[in-house]
């Protein structure tokens, strides 16, 4: 029995309102994320996934009524990252409403500290969020492999992407939100190279993220090894609904809830 491939819209939310840009830029209005959240609830999301995607403090009080209010209307597990820091930022979010949590920056300044969220809450709760581009020189030439960023995808780290994946799971992450950076917006399919490197050195499920534009992109990063498929302007802007993808997906032969 084949476990059924989940499909998660994501709300990228800034200062209470969804958003969406191209490769993390030029973001426009996308709606309230309560009101978006409820239909993709009635859509048949499995998941929804909420990122502040400018995680300050004074977004933050934003952020946990966003989510108090959604998971008052929606009644499958969400997601929610941005900015956490702290096992105590994670133990907030829990309490707000959220099932599962997303480190990113945090993670890579202090890797212990997906320890200490796997030790408190369980792994299942901890989900590592990886926005990840390729390499290039300094004359803006591909020069191979993968590396992590942070800030957005703004700042580099230097960390090989799917070594990093590797020491997240070993440490106890629950799930790898997979999110190529060169992909996210341009709506020309997802990065099915870096889920298949990724796949190959871990075991914890993998969320493909960044390109989806057509329902026939999404098969192919299911058969590169992911086990859920994002996607957020294609959803927001009523380019395809959750049933088109699940409808692809099932076409394809691929087992969805």
């Amino acid at each position: 029995m084949s476990v059924a491939t989940r499909v998660i819209p994501c709300l990228d939310v800034d200062a209470g309102r969804v958003v969406k840009g191209v490769n993390f830029l030029n973001l426009r209005d996308a709606g309230d994320p309560v009101e978006l959240a409820k239909l993709y609830g009635e859509q048949g999301a499995d998941e929804l996934t909420f990122l502040d995607v400018t995680a300050s403090s004074g977004n933050r009080e934003t952020t946990y009524d966003i989510v108090g209010r959604t998971a008052e209307q929606v009644f499958i597990p969400l997601t929610v990252g941005g900015g956490v820091r702290t096992v105590d930022d994670v133990d907030r979010l829990l309490r707000a409403g959220a099932d599962k949590v997303g480190v990113n920056t945090a993670a890579i300044a202090r890797p212990e500290l997906i320890a200490e969220v796997a030790d408190r809450f369980g792994s299942q709760v901890l989900v590592l969020s990886a926005d990840v581009r390729r390499r290039v020189d300094d004359a803006g030439h591909r020069s191979g492999g993968f590396e992590v960023t942070t800030h957005g995808g703004r700042q580099g780290t230097g960390l090989d992407a799917v070594e990093w994946c590797a020491r997240a799971a070993e440490l106890g992450a629950g799930e790898i939100l997979l999110n190529s950076m060169d992909a996210d917006g341009t709506k020309d399919g997802f990065d099915v190279e870096l889920i298949e490197l990724v796949r190959r050195e871990v075991r914890i499920p993998l969320i493909a993220s960044g390109g989806a534009g057509r329902v026939e992109h999404f098969a192919p990063a299911v058969r590169a090894g992911a086990d859920a498929v994002l996607a957020a302007s294609v959803f927001h802007f009523g380019e395809l609904t959750i049933g088109d993808v699940k409808d692809a997906l099932r076409q394809d032969g691929i087992p969805v809830r």
